[in-house]
Protein backbone atom coordinates (compact mmCIF):
# COMPACT_ATOMS: atom_id res chain seq x y z
CA UNK A 1 0.00 0.00 0.00
CA UNK A 2 1.25 3.65 -1.05
CA UNK A 3 2.14 5.51 1.63
CA UNK A 4 -0.45 8.67 0.70
CA UNK A 5 -3.40 5.99 0.19
CA UNK A 6 -5.12 6.16 3.41
CA UNK A 7 -6.19 2.29 5.17
CA UNK A 8 -10.29 1.97 5.32
CA UNK A 9 -12.24 -0.75 7.00
CA UNK A 10 -13.09 -1.70 3.21
CA UNK A 11 -9.74 -1.56 2.07
CA UNK A 12 -9.15 -3.96 4.45
CA UNK A 13 -11.42 -6.28 3.96
CA UNK A 14 -10.75 -6.44 0.09
CA UNK A 15 -7.22 -7.86 1.23
CA UNK A 16 -8.84 -10.28 3.24
CA UNK A 17 -10.83 -11.54 1.11
CA UNK A 18 -8.08 -11.98 -1.67
CA UNK A 19 -6.28 -13.78 1.83
CA UNK A 20 -8.91 -16.18 1.93
CA UNK A 21 -8.80 -17.02 -1.41
CA UNK A 22 -5.68 -17.75 -1.39
CA UNK A 23 -5.38 -19.02 2.00
CA UNK A 24 -8.46 -20.43 3.18
CA UNK A 25 -10.18 -20.07 6.42
CA UNK A 26 -8.08 -22.56 8.38
CA UNK A 27 -4.29 -20.52 7.10
CA UNK A 28 -5.65 -16.66 6.56
CA UNK A 29 -4.52 -14.71 9.30
CA UNK A 30 -4.35 -10.95 10.14
CA UNK A 31 -1.09 -11.41 9.73
CA UNK A 32 -1.63 -12.34 6.09
CA UNK A 33 -4.20 -9.57 5.37
CA UNK A 34 -1.70 -6.77 7.10
CA UNK A 35 1.65 -7.98 4.72
CA UNK A 36 -0.85 -7.84 1.60
CA UNK A 37 -1.56 -3.87 2.46
CA UNK A 38 2.14 -3.36 3.30
CA UNK A 39 0.95 -2.21 7.38
CA UNK A 40 1.63 -4.03 10.93
CA UNK A 41 -1.33 -6.25 12.01
CA UNK A 42 -1.93 -3.89 15.01
CA UNK A 43 -2.88 -1.59 12.24
CA UNK A 44 -5.94 -4.13 11.20
CA UNK A 45 -6.56 -4.27 15.06
CA UNK A 46 -6.95 -0.82 15.06
CA UNK A 47 -10.36 -0.99 12.29
CA UNK A 48 -11.23 -4.59 13.39
CA UNK A 49 -11.10 -5.31 17.06
CA UNK A 50 -10.31 -9.56 16.81
CA UNK A 51 -9.84 -11.72 14.21
CA UNK A 52 -13.32 -12.82 14.42
CA UNK A 53 -14.86 -9.46 14.34
CA UNK A 54 -12.66 -9.69 11.00
CA UNK A 55 -13.92 -12.74 9.55
CA UNK A 56 -17.73 -11.52 10.38
CA UNK A 57 -17.19 -8.30 8.49
CA UNK A 58 -15.83 -9.53 5.70
CA UNK A 59 -18.19 -12.54 5.46
CA UNK A 60 -21.51 -9.93 6.01
CA UNK A 61 -19.76 -7.78 3.57
CA UNK A 62 -20.15 -10.56 0.92
CA UNK A 63 -23.70 -11.50 2.44
CA UNK A 64 -24.66 -8.07 1.72
CA UNK A 65 -23.99 -8.05 -2.23
CA UNK A 66 -26.75 -10.78 -2.64
CA UNK A 67 -29.38 -8.90 -0.55
CA UNK A 68 -28.61 -5.40 -2.13
CA UNK A 69 -29.35 -6.52 -5.41
CA UNK A 70 -32.20 -8.24 -4.22
CA UNK A 71 -33.48 -5.13 -3.02
CA UNK A 72 -33.68 -3.33 -5.92
CA UNK A 73 -36.49 -5.72 -7.08
CA UNK A 74 -38.66 -5.03 -4.00
CA UNK A 75 -37.62 -1.27 -4.43
CA UNK A 76 -38.90 -1.31 -7.84
CA UNK A 77 -42.92 -1.80 -7.43
CA UNK A 78 -45.21 -3.49 -9.70
CA UNK A 79 -46.53 -6.84 -10.15
CA UNK A 80 -46.19 -8.45 -6.73
CA UNK A 81 -46.12 -12.16 -9.21
CA UNK A 82 -43.22 -10.63 -10.86
CA UNK A 83 -41.06 -9.43 -8.25
CA UNK A 84 -41.59 -12.86 -6.66
CA UNK A 85 -40.57 -14.46 -9.52
CA UNK A 86 -37.69 -12.22 -10.23
CA UNK A 87 -36.39 -12.07 -7.19
CA UNK A 88 -36.77 -15.80 -6.13
CA UNK A 89 -34.29 -16.11 -9.91
CA UNK A 90 -31.96 -13.63 -8.48
CA UNK A 91 -31.18 -15.09 -4.95
CA UNK A 92 -30.85 -18.36 -7.25
CA UNK A 93 -28.35 -16.58 -9.41
CA UNK A 94 -26.75 -14.83 -7.12
CA UNK A 95 -26.08 -18.22 -5.08
CA UNK A 96 -25.08 -19.79 -8.25
CA UNK A 97 -22.73 -17.27 -9.90
CA UNK A 98 -21.26 -17.13 -6.67
CA UNK A 99 -20.76 -20.65 -6.01
CA UNK A 100 -19.99 -21.56 -9.62
CA UNK A 101 -17.79 -18.29 -10.11
CA UNK A 102 -15.28 -18.46 -7.66
CA UNK A 103 -15.68 -21.75 -6.37
CA UNK A 104 -13.01 -21.31 -3.73
CA UNK A 105 -14.17 -18.37 -2.64
CA UNK A 106 -17.75 -19.78 -2.10
CA UNK A 107 -16.18 -22.68 0.25
CA UNK A 108 -14.14 -20.50 2.45
CA UNK A 109 -17.32 -17.77 2.73
CA UNK A 110 -19.38 -21.57 3.48
CA UNK A 111 -16.97 -22.66 6.01
CA UNK A 112 -16.94 -19.11 7.46
CA UNK A 113 -20.84 -19.13 8.12
CA UNK A 114 -20.38 -21.92 9.80
CA UNK A 115 -18.09 -20.57 12.22
CA UNK A 116 -18.73 -19.85 15.67
CA UNK A 117 -19.28 -16.39 16.66
CA UNK A 118 -21.06 -15.24 12.79
CA UNK A 119 -24.25 -16.82 13.52
CA UNK A 120 -24.82 -13.14 14.07
CA UNK A 121 -24.27 -12.24 10.92
CA UNK A 122 -25.72 -15.40 9.26
CA UNK A 123 -29.10 -14.49 11.12
CA UNK A 124 -29.37 -11.11 10.36
CA UNK A 125 -28.60 -11.58 6.67
CA UNK A 126 -31.33 -14.25 6.31
CA UNK A 127 -33.55 -11.97 8.90
CA UNK A 128 -33.14 -9.25 5.71
CA UNK A 129 -33.90 -11.59 2.76
CA UNK A 130 -37.20 -12.95 4.35
CA UNK A 131 -38.23 -8.92 5.32
CA UNK A 132 -37.83 -8.57 1.57
CA UNK A 133 -40.23 -11.69 0.84
CA UNK A 134 -42.39 -10.23 3.39
CA UNK A 135 -42.64 -6.96 1.58
CA UNK A 136 -43.20 -8.27 -1.90
CA UNK A 137 -45.71 -10.90 -0.15
CA UNK A 138 -47.78 -7.82 1.89
CA UNK A 139 -48.28 -6.10 -1.59
CA UNK A 140 -49.29 -8.68 -3.45
CA UNK A 141 -52.02 -9.13 -0.52
CA UNK A 142 -53.01 -5.33 -0.46
CA UNK A 143 -53.41 -5.49 -4.40
CA UNK A 144 -55.28 -9.10 -4.32
CA UNK A 145 -52.85 -10.40 -6.49
CA UNK A 146 -52.01 -13.09 -3.31
CA UNK A 147 -54.62 -14.54 -0.37
CA UNK A 148 -52.27 -15.43 2.66
CA UNK A 149 -53.55 -14.30 5.71
CA UNK A 150 -49.83 -13.67 7.10
CA UNK A 151 -47.32 -12.19 4.49
CA UNK A 152 -44.31 -12.68 7.12
CA UNK A 153 -45.19 -16.65 7.63
CA UNK A 154 -46.15 -16.83 3.93
CA UNK A 155 -42.30 -15.56 3.59
CA UNK A 156 -40.63 -17.84 5.78
CA UNK A 157 -42.38 -20.48 4.26
CA UNK A 158 -41.53 -19.83 0.58
CA UNK A 159 -37.72 -19.05 2.04
CA UNK A 160 -37.67 -22.86 3.58
CA UNK A 161 -39.23 -23.79 0.40
CA UNK A 162 -36.83 -22.70 -2.31
CA UNK A 163 -33.77 -23.72 0.05
CA UNK A 164 -32.63 -26.11 -2.09
CA UNK A 165 -31.98 -23.22 -4.93
CA UNK A 166 -29.81 -21.19 -2.40
CA UNK A 167 -28.53 -22.83 0.82
CA UNK A 168 -25.36 -23.75 0.11
CA UNK A 169 -25.55 -27.52 0.73
CA UNK A 170 -27.26 -28.05 -2.07
CA UNK A 171 -24.38 -25.84 -4.46
CA UNK A 172 -23.58 -28.65 -6.29
CA UNK A 173 -26.85 -29.51 -7.68
CA UNK A 174 -27.40 -26.19 -9.51
CA UNK A 175 -25.90 -27.05 -12.41
CA UNK A 176 -27.10 -30.31 -12.61
CA UNK A 177 -29.42 -30.93 -16.20
CA UNK A 178 -32.95 -30.00 -14.94
CA UNK A 179 -32.26 -27.58 -11.98
CA UNK A 180 -33.82 -24.70 -14.05
CA UNK A 181 -36.32 -26.46 -15.26
CA UNK A 182 -36.91 -27.97 -11.55
CA UNK A 183 -36.80 -23.91 -9.95
CA UNK A 184 -39.20 -23.13 -12.75
CA UNK A 185 -42.14 -25.56 -11.26
CA UNK A 186 -41.38 -24.68 -8.33
CA UNK A 187 -41.85 -20.66 -8.63
CA UNK A 188 -44.87 -21.92 -10.43
CA UNK A 189 -46.35 -24.12 -7.48
CA UNK A 190 -45.74 -21.46 -4.92
CA UNK A 191 -47.49 -18.86 -6.57
CA UNK A 192 -50.37 -20.83 -7.05
CA UNK A 193 -50.51 -21.20 -3.36
CA UNK A 194 -50.40 -17.60 -2.99
CA UNK A 195 -52.65 -17.15 -5.09
CA UNK A 196 -55.34 -18.88 -3.22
Amino acid sequence: MAASETLTAERILEATEEVLRRHGPAKATVVDVARALGVSHGTVYRHFRTKAALRGAVTKRWLDRTSEKLSLVVARGGDPEARLRDWLAGLFEAKRSKACGDPELFATYSVLTRETGLGDVVGDHLAELTGQLTEIIRAGVGSGAFTVADPEIAARTVFQATGRFHDPVYADEWQKPGAEAEFEAMVELLLRGLRG
